[in-house]
């Protein structure tokens, strides 16, 4: 089973996801992305854990095509998502004679596929990257839409261009080795998707959640797909986050909070489904959606094990830091509350007060 997604940029087709049962067509669809030239140098840019379990596989298959295939690993972590990173990743391509022909293939997470694609952005002014997520998080979210970046110190996302993917290719095979508590990480997204722009993909999820928790190639190739063409659809109308791509942030503005304070000890997705949970109850209190609609997103999160309620952080210090967010206008945070399940908008007249009384919720205070 396959399935292929075009995406757009200003009109003209970008870029092709495509949904695979295995890597096998991955050497074929790069070929398709790339050219035929074998002299093209390719650089496999992976972390230390998926590079254990990814990196000798892809590296034969490619090399199939590809006469000079070298690789580069970092340590896992978000710790490592930084500029020092980067700086190696320059010298690593500089030191193999990489041009503007060459390429990179960007070979696990989210953390992989943003710094892989910023470098890619900035090395020799910009040459071109393969998205090849490994993680449900990844495949739905951060590999598509040409959003690169690293954190600066302690802030996250904050130094990043926009330089689009030639391909992102998703394999199936990656949902035999992810962790439980990486596929729930990555169901966080999927079900921001249906909330923001789709009731009945989020009905879907709620009444399907054994069907998707035993991840077969199918089950995940219909997931994914409707995941992937949601987000699609958000990153043509918007390429550069002006207007309506700041949609795809509800429950990141708090969560991001929450997640720098944990020092990146919680998942990414963890602290968006608290940043979620945050944003409905706000949503609730502007009058959008029922205390009834609230309680059922809180348990659609937590039948995917995701954490509706977080104790051991300080109200007012998980507001401070919200302040130093990159969606910052005027002073005021751009707030992605819903007007109903399946619909976002993007709200600036939150006060401090109401942000504040919505982390007394998740805080369970």
């Amino acid at each position: 089973m396959r399935k292929e997604i075009v995406v757009n940029y200003e009109g003209r087709k970008c870029y092709e996801i495509t949904l695979n049962d295995s890597f096998a067509k991955l050497p074929e669809d790069i070929t398709a992305a790339i050219g035929p030239d074998q002299t093209k140098k390719v650089c496999i840019v992976s972390d230390s854990q998926v590079a254990d379990i990814y990196l000798k596989k892809i590296s034969k298959l490619l090399e199939s095509q590809y006469t000079n295939v070298i690789s580069f690993v970092f340590e896992a972590g978000e710790q490592s998502k930084n500029l020092d990173t980067v700086q190696k990743l320059y010298e690593h391509l500089i030191i193999n004679r990489f041009d503007r022909h060459d390429f990179l293939v960007a070979l696990g997470g989210g953390v992989v596929g943003d710094l892989t694609g910023f470098a890619a952005a900035t090395y020799l002014r910009g040459i071109d990257f393969i998205q090849v997520p490994t993680s449900l998080l990844a495949q739905v979210d951060s590999s598509i839409g040409g959003k690169t970046g690293v954190d600066f110190r302690q802030y996250k996302n904050m130094v990043g261009a926009f330089h689009q993917p030639k391909l992102v290719y998703m394999s199936m095979e990656v949902f035999q080795s992810l962790p439980d508590q990486q596929f729930a990480n990555g169901m966080a997204e999927e079900i921001k998707h249906g909330l923001i722009k789709d009731g009945a993909y989020y009905s879907w999820m709620k009444e399907n959640r054994e069907l998707i928790c035993q991840k077969t190639p199918k089950t995940m190739i219909d997931l994914l797909n409707t995941g992937c063409n949601i987000k699609r659809v958000v990153v043509e109308n918007d390429p550069k986050e002006k207007g309506e791509r700041a949609l795809l942030n509800f429950g990141h503005t708090i969560g991001h909070a929450i997640e720098k304070l944990s020092d990146f000890q919680l998942y990414h997705g963890e602290c968006v489904a608290l940043g979620m949970v945050a944003a409905t109850y706000l949503s609730v209190k502007k009058g959008h959606l029922t205390e009834a609609e609230l309680h059922d997103v809180e348990q659609v999160l937590a039948a995917y094990q995701l954490p509706i309620r977080i104790s051991g952080y300080d109200a007012k210090e998980i507001l401070e830091t919200t302040k130093s967010d990159k969606k910052m206008i005027g002073g005021k945070v751009k707030f992605t509350l819903l007007s109903h399940i399946g619909e976002a908008y993007s709200d600036l007249s939150l006060t401090d007060e109401d942000l504040l009384e919505a982390i007394h919720y998740v805080l369970g205070e």
